[in-house]
């Protein structure tokens, strides 16, 4: 190709990365105009460019997950916010996110994302017409939203890395989604709440505590995206159990953390055991997957 097709193609709408600019700068001037803000003014800015970045890295395909955990979570933030709130324990800026949380809760996702693409550019598919950077699907998930396969990839090995990142990216989201639900509807509508290393009662919002209301809402908040992921063709159908299950195992870890070394470390905020709670579920997803493809499958 010339160097001048080459740049007129690059400036072109095929390309993703274009795309995702222009969609995330509309949204970015919605989010600003809006009464109620999810984000703070430093969390937009954040937002946007973690939203190029998934885009770019996924299409509209890997967009489509982020997006429904940021508005299911930012929604089920505010469930039972005047109670919350009147005992203290509701999220700060009244649930609006920060820089912060947003990588807190997504960098994770995005690391497996760009991980996703760059095995793609080394690929021989990678800059092909069936899905590559530049071409004419909007993303490296092809039209059909399947992760284009080629026997003569220069790596033999890449499309099976590349499908258990994806699930990492997806486990990722259905962890953080299922934590949010969890403690949020747990502070809400918990009955009894227990400390998760000794089961002795705590009060509401306890760093560790668990319900069954809670721990129920987590449940169905990892289904809900983990099904939302298979429709959209991110993870196929044994990934919604291997994303459900990795999911219930890194949020009660969390929980864990909470209730003994968190309050240990002045570095080890929320937001950071955010970060190795979602790292976690994706890493606890791609084990299980890769146990299954090994020994069962």
């Amino acid at each position: 190709m010339q160097n001048s097709e080459f740049f007129f193609n690059y400036l072109s709408w095929s390309n993703p990365w274009l795309v995702a600019i222009a969609l995330n700068t509309f949204l970015l001037a919605i989010a600003t105009l809006a009464p109620k803000k999810l984000l703070t003014p430093a969390g937009q800015l954040h937002g946007w460019l973690l939203g190029v970045i998934i885009w770019g890295s996924l299409g509209w395909q890997g967009y489509a997950v982020v997006m429904f955990y940021f508005l299911v979570g930012s929604g089920v933030t505010r469930i039972g916010k005047a109670q919350k709130e009147a005992e203290g324990i509701a999220e700060k800026r009244s649930g609006a996110r920060g820089p912060e949380n947003v990588w807190g809760s997504a960098l994770t996702a995005a690391i497996c994302a760009v991980a996703v693409l760059a095995l793609c550019i080394f690929r021989d598919t990678g800059l092909g017409d069936t899905g590559g950077i530049l071409g004419q699907t909007g993303g490296i998930l092809g039209d059909t939203g399947k992760m284009p396969v080629s026997q003569d990839a220069i790596w033999p090995v890449s499309q099976d890395v590349i499908s258990l990142l994806l699930l990492g990216y997806a486990a990722s989201f259905c962890t953080k989604l299922s934590d949010t639900c969890a403690s949020e509807i747990g502070k809400a509508y918990g009955k009894h709440t227990f400390l998760i290393t000794t089961l002795q009662p705590v009060p509401r919002g306890t760093e560790g505590a668990v319900s069954l209301e809670g721990t129920i809402a987590g449940i169905v908040g990892s289904i809900l995206i983990a099904l939302v992921s298979w429709a959209v063709g991110v993870i196929d159908l044994t990934g919604i159990v291997f994303c459900v299950v990795a999911a219930f195992i890194a949020t009660n870890i969390e929980s864990v953390i909470g209730a003994t070394v968190q309050s240990k470390f002045e570095w080890l905020t929320n937001e950071v055991v955010n970060f190795f709670n979602t790292l976690i579920g994706a890493i606890a997803a791609i084990v299980l997957a890769s146990a299954w493809r090994t020994f069962l499958a």
